[in-house]
């Protein structure tokens, strides 16, 4: 009898930097059986998943024109170039992360005949708190993409509730928490050696940006005389943070340490805050609740589950990846 052919996935992601998508996506690329799966990645804007996948000596496939922001041009040059891919490469499996890649990929998959296509809501977009009729655009992109998928994974009961209640969808929602595996904690120096001996760090840790509300924290400081804030993370933020730390005189107080591993600074931290206004399942809160650390949180998205979770196991990288692989042999 001869062996069974691997099946071909290709993951798609709009951005390869690093936050809780990107984590995923990796995570499952490297760690799902190689004698099962034939792992390829693409993605717009490069970052550190990049490198990492690289490193991994996972394919990788760079769409230029994939990118976060809205431009009619550039989304049909990433269609066509989607559908390139797909053709070239024809994948058993297209598993789409973000909503641009997901709404794009979802239908240049359908175009080609790509027989599994998987979409993970890592929080869905129309969540937000934005105004009425961008949430009506992005809800209405997020059912079009669940729509064209054959199974969408949700990576909360939140998410999975609110994703039931998209028309004729509710049938395709999985529950699939996103997952960690124990790693050592590195001892935090770099975190304490930046603060006066005895200060009490509150830190956090995430990619600089609204929906992360680190902005609050610099707020909090302004009117706590006694708070030290930690902020660990790059992105877009980071000019206008850096500006109001400024503004206040917090530069003794608040710190921005760009990218670490959330691994090597936890132990720096008295206290672990994630702030965010808008959430999937943060990998960063399941590392600081196996941590130890006392949390205080928003409970927005996954937040509470992860809280309230009385058997972390849940929440294992091995698990994860066994009722992934479910999905996708569905």
């Amino acid at each position: 009898m001869e062996p069974s052919r691997r099946k071909k996935i290709l993951f798609v992601i709009t951005k390869a930097n690093w936050g809780g998508a990107q984590r995923y996506v990796y995570d499952l690329a490297t760690s799902l059986p190689k004698d099962a799966f034939e792992v390829q990645v693409a993605f717009g804007q490069s970052g550190r998943l990049a490198e990492e996948l690289q490193a991994a000596r996972i394919t990788t496939h760079p769409i230029a024109t994939l990118q976060r922001d809205l431009s009619l041009t550039a989304e049909l040059r990433s269609f066509f170039e989607l559908e390139r891919l797909l053709r070239t490469e024809k994948p058993d499996i297209v598993h789409l992360n973000s909503s641009k890649a997901g709404g794009l990929g979802a239908l240049a998959a359908r175009c080609v005949g790509v027989p599994r296509i998987i979409f993970t809501a890592h929080g869905w977009p129309f969540s937000e708190q934005r105004n009425l009729a961008w949430r009506a655009l992005a809800w209405f992109g997020s059912w079009a993409t669940a729509l064209l998928s054959h199974a969408v994974i949700c990576v909360s009961k939140n998410d999975l509730h609110a994703g039931q209640r998209l028309p004729f969808c509710r049938a395709k929602m999985h529950l699939v928490y996103n997952g960690i595996e124990p790693s050592p904690l590195g001892d935090g120096t770099v975190i304490r050696n930046a603060f006066p001996s005895g200060a009490r760090i509150t830190g956090t840790i995430g990619e600089l940006t609204k929906n992360k509300d680190q902005m609050s924290l610099v707020e909090q400081a302004r009117r706590d005389q006694d708070l030290f804030v930690a902020i660990v993370g790059e992105g877009e933020e980071r000019p206008r943070l850096e500006a109001k730390i400024k503004a206040y005189g917090l530069k003794e107080r608040v710190k921005l340490f760009g990218f670490i591993p959330a691994h090597e600074v936890l132990r720096g931290f008295d206290t672990f805050a994630l702030p965010s206004l808008k959430e999937g399942l943060p990998y960063v809160l399941l590392e600081a609740r196996a941590a130890g650390l006392p949390i205080l949180a928003n409970r927005v998205g996954g937040v509470s589950e992860i809280l309230d979770a009385e058997d972390m196991s849940e929440f294992s990288l091995e698990r994860m990846v066994r009722k992934t692989t479910a999905i996708y042999t569905d």
